[in-house]
């Protein structure tokens, strides 16, 4: 049959697809993203008498978001309920759901939850994917939350043909649901698991892998481990103090110009990771003065550009018209002269029949309720979508789509919205290019016995648009500048970590909260990202609302072996000597370079 391989949500998002009649969903579901899923809170937050001014979208979006992963539905969530707090977040989330099916949506949460309600109600349907996924093997198990870990559980019962690969000390997603006992949880529910270390690291030198095993002894462990390597010894770990921030991010600047001279070295072979993006900041000016090119991972997603949220919003629209985040987004993009009146005349007859806004444009009743030249505006825009959503599933779909973007003159409105002529040309290359895609996904597949429609294409697109969050990895020889969080998985010849200080790393919220654990794991990940050398900085004083404070250095620091340290203070290199220092060795590198 073919390997299948997939994350959890598209995993779960392919089981919903096949099962949709048994969950009470129609064909073309939406999947409404993080933003979605926001303006729909927002409204109801706004119309909900339960709900209190003092609740923030984001904490009631996160609190609903934790309880689905934790398999909590609005009822026990109310139930539960710790406070009034809770009690009101749990009504919104019983009306969140509500209008989610009336919508014939799911949100990111449901792609796991669902599929666990589902083969915990029909142990048929279970029997049937039981069968076809006999054996399982999962990456990254301590990132697994609860709902991921039961789905794991109903799909390999008693036969327990499966195998999982987790490190308990890279857990650093608990902030998203992630649980390293579950990796714990494997020995009860599964009594004759069979552990195997894998100790043997092939990274890193042997005085990175001792200080990185040295600081995570710390932490309480679920299976004991030291990680080893054949691997030279290695340099010293060194330990930079400068004089504030300034002068930190000056040393990182200058470091990094001559060891690529002295060592022959490329841009590439850098990365300089940091606790919060913040960080990044003023390092950023100090490259730029030293003219060092760098790459900031985790930039704006080609997904998350205007004209490919308003493409993916229409083909959303086309796939679903009862998707009201899509509507909203498109109905006036390009402008149809619709105003703000006349959508929130519409908006309160659907909720008032309890129907989605382009099914209530269809209504008779809709004239009672939104005035005769506005509504004709919306009708002919409906009349359109219907049209055109007739020619995509009957017709070649790719012209009708590329057509589509002709009748709405959507490059003409970019020309107008745009800073430049070029800037607009940019923008609908982007959307030409997400249609490349479509038709390469559709050429992928064709003539196989799971032929995928149009309608498939665009919803693998939508997920990929909520799960691909960050920029295609560059090539190009650039320092790597990243967050501790976004270096996971990835590896470095030389490593630059800044910011070793209290309140930074570890986090002030972590401090604050007692979640020490979970930063020094955090730290642990950071250390094992260094292939050859690794630097960790810390400013002796930074400023904080226009006033200078002293800082303390991180616990960390302390906890690493002294006898694979070198230490270097402020009497090395000040600031005015690095940036002589940067000087010289930038005048160096740009007469090797012939400039």
């Amino acid at each position: 049959r073919g390997l299948i391989v997939s994350t959890f949500h598209n995993l779960g998002l392919n089981m919903i697809r096949e099962e949709h009649a048994h969950l009470g969903y129609h064909p073309g579901f939406s999947i409404f993203d993080a933003e979605d899923a926001k303006a729909l809170l927002q409204d109801l937050m706004l119309r909900e008498a339960s709900a209190d001014a003092g609740d923030e979208l984001n904490d009631v979006q996160m609190t609903i978001s934790s309880w689905k992963n934790a398999m909590r539905g609005p009822a026990e969530a109310y139930s539960k309920a710790a406070d009034e707090r809770e009690q009101r977040i749990a009504i919104i989330y019983k009306h969140y759901s509500e209008y989610l099916k009336a919508y014939n949506a799911v949100d990111f949460d449901d792609l796991i939850l669902l599929p666990v309600q589902l083969f915990r109600d029909c142990p048929d349907i279970l029997a049937k994917w039981r069968r076809k996924i006999r054996y399982m093997l999962v990456d990254e198990y301590q990132d697994t939350n609860i709902c991921q870990y039961e789905l794991v559980k109903l799909l390999v019962a008693e036969r327990a043909a499966f195998t999982v690969v987790g490190d308990d000390d890279q857990s650093i997603y608990a902030w998203r649901g992630a649980r390293p006992e579950n990796l714990a949880q494997l020995k009860e529910d599964f009594p004759s698991l069979k552990i195997v270390k894998l100790e043997q690291n092939y990274r890193s030198t042997s005085r990175i892998l001792r200080s990185a095993n040295t600081v995570i002894a710390n932490n309480p462990h679920v299976f004991e481990k030291a990680l080893w390597s054949d691997h030279t010894i290695g340099e010293e770990i060194r330990i930079i103090r400068c004089r504030n921030e300034d002068a930190e991010a000056d040393r990182i600047a200058t470091e990094i110009i001559d060891q690529k001279l002295k060592n022959g070295l490329d841009f590439r072979d850098f990365a300089v990771l940091y606790r919060g993006n913040h960080q990044a900041r003023l390092l950023e000016m100090k490259l730029q003065a030293y003219q060092i090119p760098y790459r900031i991972s985790g930039g704006q997603s080609f997904f998350s550009k205007n004209e490919i949220k308003d493409a993916m919003s229409y083909l959303r629209l086309m796939v679903n018209p009862d998707d009201n985040a899509a509507f909203l987004r498109v109905v006036n993009v390009p402008r149809r002269e619709i105003g703000p009146r006349t959508l929130e005349q519409l908006s309160h007859y659907a909720r008032s029949r309890d129907v989605s806004l382009f099914k209530a444009l269809g209504d008779l009743g809709a004239e009672t309720h939104v005035t005769e030249k506005g509504l004709d505006k919306l009708r002919r825009f409906a009349h359109w979508v219907d049209a055109t959503c007739e020619r995509l599933f009957s017709q070649d779909p790719i012209p009708v789509i590329k057509q589509m973007f002709t009748d709405i003159e959507y490059e003409e409105w970019l020309h107008q919205h745009s800073g430049t002529p070029k800037q607009a040309e940019r923008r609908m290359e982007n959307i030409w290019y997400l249609v490349e895609s479509i038709q390469r996904m559709l050429d992928n597949d064709k003539g196989t016995a799971d032929e995928m429609s149009i309608e498939d294409a665009i919803t693998r697109l939508i997920l990929r648009d909520m799960m691909e969050q960050k920029e295609e990895e560059d090539d190009s020889d650039k320092v790597q500048l990243l967050t501790l969080h976004a270096s996971k998985g990835l590896e470095f010849p030389h490593v630059f970590i800044m910011g070793l200080e209290e309140e930074i790393l570890p986090h002030r919220s972590s401090i604050e909260e007692g979640n020490i654990e979970e930063e020094r794991r955090l730290m642990y990940v950071g250390i094992t990202r260094a292939k050859e050398t690794l630097s960790l900085t810390y400013a002796a004083s930074r400023k904080q609302y226009g006033e200078k404070l002293e800082t303390i250095p991180s616990r960390f620091l302390d906890e690493l072996p002294e006898e694979d340290l070198k230490w270097e203070g402020l009497g090395d290199l000040d600031q005015e000597a690095n940036q002589k220092k940067g000087k010289a060795t930038l005048s160096a590198l740009l007469g090797d370079l012939g400039v």
